[in-house]
């Protein structure tokens, strides 16, 4: 690690100094996958790294869960068979998804997995060592296991505890404001990031290699489930030219909003009242699910079918389990109440005898047939009770309000089977950032992609980026050009119209609207023309901080701006290209299908147009901002030269990385 200054220009002539620090490998984020990046890295005897972050518990991965968070990974467990093949093409069978990431994502998950037991994470293991699992939403096996609520959380505290037994350097405190790229042999590489600290202090962090592990959009959403101390900034990539792919496709589900949990599994198979109020949250209290359904026991039994089907899916919506998303999504969106989850009192009209007998024997085997959803709960998961106690929700005194979210992206940044940006060289995006997933996951496979991907980058860098090739001239004159933007900008920014929290509330309003799980094309056309006016907007005027400590929020602003203008566009061009109704989202069309008798026009929809299962929706940016989406067929599962003698000369000579 070197350091040195780098001296520019300001708006009213002032001359602003700002540190460099060039580095062999940055790692920008903290989560899980940046954190098992630096640590594989580490161990491959790349030394010279840094991770640039706004704080160790900061981030998805540390600070949140669900009822029983799943890790995804091969079978390691009892008779059934298993194999890499087989899982890669559970994970294609969602659709959309590159075959060659779904076969390495499935081969590495063995080795993902011992590595974080090998750290301490205690997944649960039988009395001769087997790793006992589950099945998961759409696994067809037992592949998934957990620790409980806190998986991620668990993974990340063994990680933190192994980068700092390895004195890898941690810079904390930062906000990442600008991606650096240089052109490189008629090609973009990354040079590193343009960063500001919590004093709105810039600095310079120029490498080789750049490991891009910054989450998913969290900040993109006003009904969201991700925390909110995570923003997430593909929307730095997207801004410097990273290709994309896969942006629409993202899942959606029913969440806490008070404190944002998932209230999935025996959240709703203890089958709680649903109520909505007005606006006060008191008064005009009311059951709105049951004129949906033929009979109450209908209803409790679709609720408690939402523990296993939690996600909203565009295939369950007409007569399954995701009518009641679309129920709250009304109540909420639409009619403007609050909508709360009730385990003090049972449903109108439940009775045990009504349920599904599905629900029924699960609920009898194990012994959770008490009175009411609260000691039901006790029985089968006193944790989850004692985690909202922990956040200052007492479900014993007080209903859980709740909310159809934003949970999480399947696109992302597009990357080749290295977790190489496809046209930034020496940029690795890894985590939820990177779009190896398409339209259906396996649960749980979300963790393990990013320690894979961890993998996939350490392993690539050390063999083929160990030598430093940045040219330090170009990487210098993209950081004085980089500088001199950001502080032309926050100088306009000071006069701005409105304040950067008003434009970052516009755009959470615009995408929860119009870019959730609700998406019917007029919407989203308008939808794009205001996104579009807000950028241009943004980025001529500015957006109003006040201090040095709130330019990081409307830098922040700024690219989730544009983010949001790529995703929508993203959106609105496969809803008019005919994707119809898949995955996590609803196409509405008032020609289309019904929904449910009770339901007007307004929620027909369209299906899903199954061919596009065999393509992938790329999303790129020029020079001059002008967006271009373009279908490509999805690679397919590789046929890999399975002879040893030659498979060990191919790893031997090197040419694994070719």
């Amino acid at each position: 690690m070197r350091r040195s200054r780098i001296s520019c220009r300001a708006p009213d002539g002032a001359r602003v100094m700002a540190p460099v620090i060039r580095v062999h490998t940055l790692i920008v984020g903290s989560g899980a996958a940046g954190l098992n990046a630096a640590v594989q890295l580490h161990r491959q005897g790349v030394r010279d790294l840094l991770i640039l972050t706004e704080g160790l518990d900061m981030g998805t991965s540390i600070n949140t869960g669900s009822d029983k968070q799943t890790y995804y990974k091969l079978g390691l467990c009892g008779a059934e068979g298993d194999s890499p093949r087989a899982m890669a093409e559970s994970y294609f069978a969602g659709g959309s998804m590159h075959g060659d990431l779904a076969l390495v994502e499935a081969a590495l998950s063995p080795r993902a997995f011992m590595n974080l037991v090998n750290l301490g994470v205690p997944f649960p293991q039988d009395r001769y060592g087997q790793f006992v699992g589950y099945k998961t939403d759409h696994d067809p096996r037992q592949r998934a296991t957990s620790i409980g609520p806190y998986t991620s959380r668990e993974m990340c505290r063994a990680l933190i505890a192994e980068v700092r037994r390895c004195k890898i350097c941690v810079r904390e405190s930062r906000v990442a404001v600008s991606l650096l790229t240089v052109e490189d042999g008629g090609r973009s590489r990354a040079a590193g990031v343009l960063a500001m600290d919590r004093r709105g202090n810039l600095e310079v962090y120029l490498a080789d290699n750049t490991v891009f592990a910054v989450g998913g959009p969290g900040g993109l959403y006003r009904t969201s489930v991700y925390p909110k101390v995570h923003t997430g900034a593909i929307g730095l990539a997207l801004l410097a030219g990273a290709a994309a792919q896969s942006l629409p496709e993202s899942q959606y589900g029913l969440a806490s909003i008070g404190f944002r949990w998932n209230v999935s599994g025996t959240y709703m198979q203890v089958v709680p009242r649903f109520i909505s109020t007005a606006a006060d949250g008191r008064s005009d209290e009311r059951e709105f699910l049951r004129p949906a359904f033929e009979s109450a026991g209908a209803m409790n039994s679709m609720v408690f079918l939402k523990g296993y089907q939690w996600p909203f899916d565009a295939r369950k919506a007409a007569g399954g389990s995701s009518l009641i998303d679309i129920l709250v999504y009304i109540e909420t969106e639409i009619k403007k109440r609050r909508v709360f989850l009730d385990f003090r009192r049972n449903p109108e009209g439940f009775s045990f005898d009504d349920l599904s007998a599905e629900a029924r024997d699960y609920l009898t085997r194990s012994r959770a047939l008490q009175g009411a959803p609260l000691e039901r709960l006790r029985a089968m998961n006193p944790g989850a009770i004692e985690l909202y106690r922990e956040h200052g929700i007492d479900l014993s005194t007080e209903p859980l309000e709740i909310a159809v979210c934003a949970q999480h992206n399947n696109g992302g940044l597009a990357a080749n089977h290295w977790w190489e940006s496809v046209n930034i060289q020496r940029l690795f995006p890894i985590g939820e950032v990177n779009g190896s997933h398409g339209v259906y996951r396996p649960g749980g496979s979300a963790l393990n992609s990013g320690q894979v991907g961890g993998f996939r980058a350490a392993q690539y860098i050390a063999a083929r980026g160990r030598v430093a090739t940045l040219n330090r001239k170009k990487a210098m004159q993209a950081a004085t050009d980089a500088i001199t933007d950001v502080l032309s900008w926050l100088a306009v920014s000071r006069h701005a119209a409105t304040a950067w929290a008003e434009d970052r509330a516009a755009l959470q309003q615009r995408m929860s609207l119009a870019g959730a799980h609700v998406r019917g094309l007029p919407t989203l056309e308008r939808a794009v023309r205001e996104a579009r006016d807000q950028w241009e907007r943004l980025r001529v005027s500015g957006t109003r901080y006040e201090n040095g400590a709130d330019a990081a929020e409307a830098l922040r602003t700024r690219y989730l701006c544009f983010a949001h203008l790529l995703y929508l566009d993203a959106i609105r061009h496969a809803v008019a290209d005919g994707v119809g109704s898949r995955g996590s989202a609803l196409a509405l069309d008032p020609a289309g299908q019904p929904l449910h008798p009770l339901l007007d026009n307004t929620w027909r929809f369209t299906p899903e147009n199954p061919a596009f299962r065999e393509q992938v929706l790329e999303t790129r940016t020029d020079a001059a901002g002008n967006i271009r989406h373009t279908w490509v067929p999805r690679r397919p599962i590789p046929d890999s030269d399975l002879w040893f003698e030659t498979a060990w000369a191919d790893y031997r000579e090197g040419r694994i990385y070719d």
